[in-house]
């Protein structure tokens, strides 16, 4: 892939009622959509496609905000614009996500956040269904897809149960645990959406209070027990969740 940032041929229509900003997103937008610009290639900055198209800064600006906003590309300071990894659809299905991207064929990267083993609070408690003081492990892991970050998990488990640290660096949660021969049956899930924070939207390269899907899940085996509790944030630009509906 070319050093060169990508400058877009945009014909400028200054009669048109389409705002200037907008007929540069949508000229690039179509590029990207189609397929003609690959996830990864750099954009020029703003100065640059102002003074080449003759528009204003803020123009040039807005145009690749649109974009960002549409989760078409991705603006980092000091990285510049880059074409963003394709939308990431996940089907509502007791599975995890590891295995649903490596599904879609995605290549996936996690990285360990925090690990650690410690006496259950009276929340956690309630989380797990077990007594407040009961050894808990918290993990929580920072999920990519094809170099881009995609969610942030926080999960909450029976010390007595949960991988280790070294484990975790190397598979899926889902996974371990049905290597140890506990196996999900069933769940509970909520979906929601918030506002990032500034560390959130730092680790998911987003803006600040930027929209965040959220997900909160208890996992249960066949017995009934609680194996984990989830509680889990996903960019919104670049991740849904999928369901089929069913008439009764």
């Amino acid at each position: 892939m070319s050093d060169t940032p990508f400058q877009p041929e945009v014909v400028i229509d200054r009669s048109s009622e389409l705002p200037l900003y907008a007929q540069i997103a949508e000229a690039l937008g179509a590029l990207i959509l189609e397929g003609a610009l690959e996830p990864g290639t750099r954009i020029e900055d703003e100065v640059s496609m102002a003074r080449r198209l003759q528009v204003s800064r803020p123009t040039a600006r807005q145009a690749l905000q649109s974009l960002a906003d549409r989760g078409l590309v991705s603006r980092r300071r000091g990285a510049g614009t880059v074409v963003a990894s394709p939308h990431v659809r996940r089907p509502m299905e007791l599975s995890s996500l590891l295995s649903d991207l490596k599904a879609a064929g995605h290549t996936v990267s996690t990285e360990l956040l925090e690990y650690s083993t410690h006496s259950a609070g009276e929340e956690e408690a309630e989380h797990l269904e077990v007594t407040p003081g009961t050894p808990v492990t918290h993990i929580r892991r920072l999920r990519s897809a094809d170099g881009e970050p995609i969610a942030v998990m926080d999960n909450l488990l029976p010390a007595s149960i949960a991988p280790s640290r070294e484990e975790l660096e190397r598979a899926g949660l889902y996974e371990l645990l049905r290597g140890r021969g506990i196996v999900p049956a069933t769940a509970k899930q909520v979906i929601g959406a918030r506002n990032a924070t500034a560390k959130e939207a730092d680790a998911l390269h987003e803006r600040r209070r930027t929209a965040l899907l959220t997900a909160k899940r208890t996992t249960y085996d066949a017995a009934g027990r609680v194996i984990e509790y989830g509680d889990h944030i996903y960019r919104a630009s670049r991740y849904s969740f999928e369901t089929s509906l069913f008439t009764g």
